[in-house]
């Protein structure tokens, strides 16, 4: 992987015009010093638009209908099978935007894609939530409230079609003896990797194949994620459940039962406790069940994982957890949890979840504000027992210290900004969202596009990993775009009722109850 360091400087922003003067990126302190005087949401919003485009006009120049863009060397990556990741990751957003060039080269290529075919291994979870959840988010768009952005029709019949096609390929994971799905899939024989799936990788496919289930009519596809899932809703051994609702992180493809008694909110089992809501949000008759183990989950968390950083007591962090005994280590990942609390607490009626969702932002914001960047890191702690020896005044300072310094360009962050605005209307979550934009374009913007970066507290983020990931598009743009957008019938609601709910790649899909 081709490594350099470059200074990117940060954007000259006005609502059609989009420049990047030579000048240093600003430091967190300089972001807040420019809040009152920034650009109207509206300007904001172009600008994020202005963004996504040159993110898509470097990808679409260099590497598509590959799945990735190398923007420092303006090669490709097929990380996700050659299928295209990055232009079905990036079509719901593109519709968002209502960009409709952009959507019509989407839709003019997906049905092209031979989902039956490819030479290296498949992730059953990564193609359900990145290529599964894309289509059917476009589909529901395209013959919905943005059907005026597709020029030809048939592209639109084509993504179900297409999605439809997906699953049958995919399907044969199901067929083991508990029906809790292989995850790693080798299509060209039909075969897996003998492994124990996760908590995540089994827990965070019910939205989509139920979507899909109810969007084509055939019930198997339901069926068969629901049928994986029912051994997540119903844990066995009980020893694998430490806490009400808080569960292992591995699980035994053959009989269903958990391997450990380990997790948290973090990488491996977060969109298993996301879904929960999400699928009472997405048909509450049917998923009543699913809000209960939420509301398990959500209770237990906050009683026994909360945990308040020893010099600063008033940072509140979800700790991780083998057994009863605890870990004070977190991640980016882990930081959707306080959007999904709050979403919790509005679609139940309930304002002790959507506090304690507003505590964990804001937690999640200091860790952004601390850095050199102005952006978050991957991994962080705030055991003061283990802090490194060269961050012992940050932690003092700042409450937690950085045990992996790498940005991604992930959006959890983000996310949960986005859903904090939505339930309390304060602009301040707007601002904390732009200054996070101005932070990753200063840092992260090099060659043809956006890339990983390795540090985020090192000005200039400490060199490029060559990597555009397709969630940049899917995620962090539009989350970007959408907080500062104006209303929509997708905008996450204000009153706690829904009329469509987002996967965990940020795909949009309407809820059954305004199908």
């Amino acid at each position: 992987m081709v490594r350099r360091t470059a200074a990117i400087a940060i954007a000259t922003l006005v609502p059609f015009a989009f420049a990047f003067p030579h000048s240093p990126p600003l430091a967190p302190k300089a972001l807040n010093d420019r809040r009152y005087d920034s650009p109207s949401t509206a300007e904001r919003a172009q600008a994020v638009i202005n963004t996504f485009r040159i993110s898509w006009d470097g990808y679409y120049k260099y590497a598509f209908p590959h799945d990735e863009l190398l923007p420092v060397t303006n090669d490709f990556s097929d990380s996700r099978n050659a299928w295209g990741a990055s232009a079905v990751d990036a079509l719901s957003t593109a519709l968002v935007m209502q960009q409709k060039d952009i959507v019509n080269q989407i839709i003019e290529y997906i049905p092209t894609i031979d989902y039956t075919t490819t030479a290296t291994e498949v992730s059953l979870f990564e193609t359900t939530i990145r290529y599964l959840a894309g289509m059917l988010s476009g589909y529901d768009f395209l013959t919905g409230p943005l059907s005026d952005l597709a020029e030809n029709k048939d592209n639109v019949d084509a993504l179900l079609k297409q999605s439809i096609s997906l699953a049958n390929a995919l399907s044969y994971a199901f067929e083991t003896p508990s029906g809790v799905p292989w995850n790693n899939l080798f299509f060209n024989n039909r075969s897996n990797d003998g492994s124990a799936n996760g908590l995540a990788t089994v827990g965070t496919l019910v939205l989509e194949w139920t979507r899909l289930a109810d969007l084509s009519g055939n019930t198997t596809y339901a069926s068969l994620a629901q049928k994986g899932e029912s051994y997540l809703l119903n844990p066995k051994p009980a020893s694998s459940e430490p806490w009400p609702g808080l569960v292992g992180s591995s699980i035994n493809v053959t009989t269903g039962e958990f391997l450990d008694a380990s997790g948290g909110w973090v990488g491996g089992d977060d969109s298993f406790y996301e879904y929960l809501i999400k699928m009472f949000v997405y048909d509450s008759s049917r998923f009543s069940t699913y809000k209960d183990r939420w509301v398990l989950a959500a209770d237990s968390t906050i009683a026994h994982l909360t945990s308040h950083p020893q010099p600063r007591p008033d940072l509140t962090f979800v700790a991780y957890y083998n057994g009863q005994n605890l870990s004070l280590i977190s991640q980016h990942l882990a930081c959707f949890d306080g959007g999904n609390f709050i979403l919790g607490g509005q679609v139940l009626g309930k304002q002790e979840y959507i506090d304690y969702g507003l505590s964990l932002v804001a937690g999640c914001h200091e860790t952004y504000i601390a850095t050199a960047t102005g952006i978050g890191p991957e991994v962080f702690g705030w055991d003061p027992a283990s802090v490194p020896a060269n961050q012992t005044a940050f932690f003092q300072k700042n409450g937690f210290y950085i045990l992996n310094g790498n940005y991604i360009l992930r959006p959890e962050v983000i996310e949960s900004w986005y859903y904090a605005f939505r339930a309390t209307g304060d602009t301040k979550y707007q601002d904390w969202a732009w200054d996070a934009y101005l932070a990753i374009n200063a840092t992260t913007h090099v060659g043809s596009g956006y890339s990983s970066i390795n540090d985020v507290n090192v000005a200039g983020g400490g060199g490029f990993q060559d990597f555009q990931e397709s969630f940049w598009f899917a995620e962090v743009l539009k989350y970007c775009y959408l907080i500062q957008a104006e209303e929509a019938e997708w905008q996450v609601a204000k009153d706690g009722r829904n009329s469509w709910v987002f996967n965990t790649e940020a795909h949009p899909f309407k809820v059954a109850s305004s199908s």
